[in-house]
C-alpha cells in the first residue's frame, strides 16, 4: 500500500552521495532508530538506500536531509504543474501550497536543517525539520484547526506524506546526534 509507494520513492529519490566515516551505524543501531519512527518499514528502506554503507550518524542525517531535500523540490514541481491545469478553489489551494512548500516555506526550512546540521546544532535540526513538516501539513490540512481540509484528488497528498515519513526519520536521528 503507501509502502510500496514509499519504496519507491525512496529508491527513486535516494541519490545522493554522503562521505564516509570510519564510525559506521550498526545495523542493530539502525533497527532501533526505526522502530522510533511511525513508519519503521519506510525507515528501514530509506537507511538501507544510503549508497554508503560505512555512514556515521552525521553523514546518514545529511543523506536523510538530502532525500527530503529532493522529495520536496519534486513536490513543488508537482504543485506547479498542479496550478497549471485547474481552476477555480483547487487553483487557489495548490496556489497557497506552493507558498507553504517554497523558499520561505518546507524548501527554506529543509536548507535551514541542514545549516543546522552543519553547526552541530543538533537540537536545531530537530525544530526546522519540525518546521518543515508543519509547512506541509498546512498546505494538506490547512494553517488552522479550523479550517477544512481540501478534498486534493491529485497525487499531493501521497506526496506530502512521503514527507513526512523522511522527516520522521530526521527527527529521531536529531535525537540521536543529541546522545
Amino acid at each position: 500500500m503507501v509502502c510500496n509507494l514509499c519504496s519507491s520513492l525512496v529508491s527513486v529519490f535516494a541519490i545522493f552521495l554522503v562521505a564516509s566515516t570510519s564510525y559506521a551505524i550498526p545495523e542493530s543501531e539502525v533497527k532501533t532508530i526505526c522502530n522510533q519512527t511511525q513508519n519503521s518499514s519506510f525507515c528501514l528502506a530509506l537507511l538501507m538506500s544510503n549508497p554508503n554503507p560505512n555512514a556515521g550518524l552525521v553523514n546518514v542525517t545529511q543523506y536523510t536531509i538530502d532525500v527530503a531535500r529532493a522529495n520536496v523540490t519534486n513536490t513543488i514541481k508537482l504543485i506547479n504543474d498542479l496550478i497549471g491545469h485547474s481552476n477555480g478553489s483547487s487553483k487557489s489551494h495548490y496556489t497557497e501550497c506552493l507558498d507553504h512548500f517554497g523558499s520561505e516555506g518546507a524548501l527554506g526550512d529543509i536548507d535551514y536543517t541542514q545549516e543546522m546540521l552543519q553547526k552541530g546544532d543538533y537540537q536545531g535540526v530537530n525544530v526546522a525539520a519540525s518546521a518543515v513538516s508543519d509547512d506541509v501539513e498546512d498546505c494538506i490540512s490547512g494553517e488552522s484547526p479550523s479550517d477544512s481540509p481540501y478534498d486534493d484528488p491529485s497525487d499531493l497528498p501521497k506526496y506530502a506524506a512521503v514527507i513526512q515519513s523522511v522527516l520522521g526519520v530526521i527527527l529521531v536521528l536529531s535525537k540521536y546526534l543529541r546522545h
